[in-house]
């Protein structure tokens, strides 16, 4: 069976094999730190066994909490935000059909997401939309008093309870969050609500292959077997017996790390397949959220090939070289669709006719990726066999694993994310939040009210 391949050739005119060779010994201590809890954060590396560790007890009950679902609701609601959403988006758009969310008979309920955003007409928008809709809630959150979630769910209850009672609710509502302790979870309790447990030990960016990712996953009609198959397939390929040469996880940290010595310092995820925007996305969040401290890290950015060569496709080319690609690339499409051949040709393209259409976007990612490299852009490339559960699953982990390695080389801790709280502080303080009256005279002053 093939597996996700790296391919660091592209990067080779800016910074040799040697140099990322030489992460060698580095990387090998970092995955030793990863998988025997002595580095930093440790406190946060549940995820690094999951695909392993999952049980089938747990499986089944994800499982059967989603065919019930499937019963009851058009339309299942994902109260999220952060890592609370972006994976299981990530997984559901890349193994959806492009034009899915339009179909009428739905084997699977319809996944939408709310609380990940705070626009008033998002979330009007979305009750009006439920308003004739047979329709179900999945809460996540830790503490269940995050502003944006906790917002969307105070909406969506009581959307619940008024079409179907306060009975009705508790069949419609479940809440993913801590085991023991905070808001949500003594609203479930007191409620009735069916809870699953987001893991002390795993953060919101690395729980895709905990409950928060897997049933929104399987609610959508996807095989989480698969996923985590493909996942735990990841993990044995990057484990702390692997050879560096042979783990895609070390080759891509190192090749990251020797690129952002030489000042290459934004890094921008690049796909063929409009398919994996929101993989690209969770990608953001993953990196950006565990590299960026201490004044340190790399920027990471994303286009989508093509459309954004006819916009972002000139910057790249010819703007500052501060800049790195990395490709994901899916070796083998889902359809075959043949391009045909036209008598008149006006549009000069009969020297591609009776082609798969793949095989132009495969050359236009080739084309591309040459005449960037010559315009001082290095490339790294990734590629999976097929978009499906299984090989999504190895890409999850895939960076993951490369994260926690690339943080510990940056030598920051990859698992917290001190900085997201000073947006909150000076909102709540301009909301007028108890015991924020300081705060919120310090910033009056400061806006010279």
């Amino acid at each position: 069976m093939e597996n996700l391949k790296i391919n660091i050739e592209k990067i080779q005119d800016f910074v040799s094999r040697t140099t990322v060779d030489n992460y060698k010994k580095e990387t090998e201590r970092h995955i030793d730190a990863l998988y025997n809890k002595t580095g930093k954060g440790n406190d946060f590396l549940g995820w690094v066994n999951l695909p392993s560790v999952i049980t089938e007890k747990e499986i089944k009950d994800i499982e059967k909490i989603a065919k019930s679902l499937k019963g009851k609701a058009e339309v299942v609601v994902i109260i999220g935000i952060g890592g609370s959403y972006l994976g299981a988006k990530a997984v559901i758009e890349a193994l959806s059909g492009n034009f899915s969310f339009f179909k009428k008979d739905r084997e699977y309920p319809l996944v939408v997401f709310a609380g990940q955003n705070l626009s008033e007409d998002y979330h009007y928008e979305l009750l009006e939309f439920l308003n004739n809709k047979e329709f179900a809630v999945v809460v996540i959150s830790k503490s269940g008093t995050t502003t944006e979630p906790a917002i969307a769910f105070r909406l969506l209850k009581q959307a619940v309870e008024k079409k179907y009672g306060k009975d009705g609710a508790t069949e419609r509502i479940i809440a993913i969050t801590d085991a023991q302790k905070g808001a949500l979870k003594q609203l479930a309790d007191k409620e009735g609500y069916k809870t699953f447990e987001i893991p002390d030990d795993v953060g919101g960016r690395y729980s895709v292959l905990t409950p928060v990712g897997l049933l929104p996953i399987a609610i959508a009609g996807f095989n989480i077997r698969e996923l985590l198959e493909g996942a735990k397939t990841m993990q044995k390929i990057t484990d702390i017996n692997s050879e560096f040469s042979e783990n895609p996880a070390s080759i891509y940290a190192a090749a990251r790390n020797a690129l952002y010595k030489t000042g290459r310092t934004t890094e921008i995820m690049v796909n063929y397949n409009p398919k994996l925007h929101y993989l690209a996305e969770w990608w953001k969040q993953l990196y950006g959220e565990s590299e960026g401290k201490e004044k340190k890290g790399i920027f990471p950015a994303s286009v989508d090939f093509t459309s954004d060569l006819h916009s972002m496709g000139q910057y790249i080319q010819e703007g500052i070289r501060n800049i790195f690609e990395t490709v994901i690339s899916v070796k083998e499409p889902n359809n075959t669709l043949i391009i045909p051949k036209d008598i008149k040709d006006l549009d000069k393209l009969n020297f591609i006719a009776e082609k798969p259409l793949d095989e132009v976007n495969k050359m236009a990612e080739l084309g591309t990726i040459l005449a960037h490299v010559d315009g001082g852009v290095p490339n790294i490339h990734i590629e999976i066999p097929k978009l499906n559960e299984f090989y999504v699953g190895q890409l999850l982990y895939f960076f993951e694993i490369g994260c926690g390695i690339s943080g510990y080389i940056l030598d920051v801790n990859p698992f917290d994310q001190p900085g997201v709280e000073a947006y909150k502080s000076n909102m709540f303080a301009l909301l007028g939040k108890p015991g924020h009256e300081e705060a919120t005279q310090k910033i009056l002053e400061k806006l010279g009210k």
